[in-house]
């Protein structure tokens, strides 16, 4: 019998910090920071990357101070991306497959 162990599932994607790039390098782009995702792979590959890295680095980003903030504000657990979009949009998607 297999059982999820809920709090060990919730401590991996705590200690995920690193699944923030992708929001962080979509607002670089928005506001025209060169080289997005090299400078987030500069930053994640290879390291440690927990809560106080993610905001240094944001820190240092040039972009308005709200859009900062709003980026220190995600976690890895209330990060979703375009979850809800891709799921509202799934009936078209199976559609497409008949």
């Amino acid at each position: 019998k297999l059982q999820i162990n809920e709090q060990r599932l919730a401590d991996d994607l705590n200690n995920a910090w690193e699944v923030l790039a992708e929001p962080i390098q979509t607002v670089m782009r928005r506001y025209g920071i060169e080289k997005p995702y090299e400078k987030l792979k500069a930053l994640t590959r290879g390291n440690v990357i927990d809560q106080a890295t993610i905001k240094a680095f944001v820190d240092t980003l040039a972009m308005p101070d709200q859009a900062k903030k709003d980026l220190q504000a995600l976690s890895p657990a209330s990060y979703i991306g375009n979850a809800v979009a891709q799921a509202n949009d799934l009936p078209n998607q199976l559609a497409k497959l008949k």
